[in-house]
């Protein structure tokens, strides 16, 4: 097995950090654009029963985004560190996270 087979395995540990801490990050970020948008503490849930399907909607998608583009650069950043660090990207050929 090539250093490019195993390193995937060692990324797994930091990959995992770096999720973890790119989670935390969007809810945050999350919470204070919902709160600049509507001036309000928290943002509909799906089963408020107070709340419009417009509303809940908005919020979910301006979530998923959020959260996307945050983990989007906390995985990139991760692997040019690796990268960077071993001179091996840490995915295989083509593709990503799946």
């Amino acid at each position: 097995m090539g250093k490019k087979q195993k390193l995937p395995l060692v990324y797994q540990p930091i990959g995992f950090v770096f999720g973890w801490a790119s989670g935390w990050l969007a809810g945050l970020a999350f919470r204070k654009t919902w709160k600049a948008i509507r001036h309000e503490d928290d943002a509909p849930d799906a089963l408020d029963r107070d709340r419009g399907w417009g509303e809940v909607l908005l919020a979910a998608a301006i979530q998923g985004a959020i959260f996307a583009a945050v983990r989007s650069a906390a995985d990139r950043t991760g692997a040019k560190a690796i990268e960077r660090s071993t001179g091996v990207w840490p995915a295989k050929e083509k593709g990503g996270r799946d």
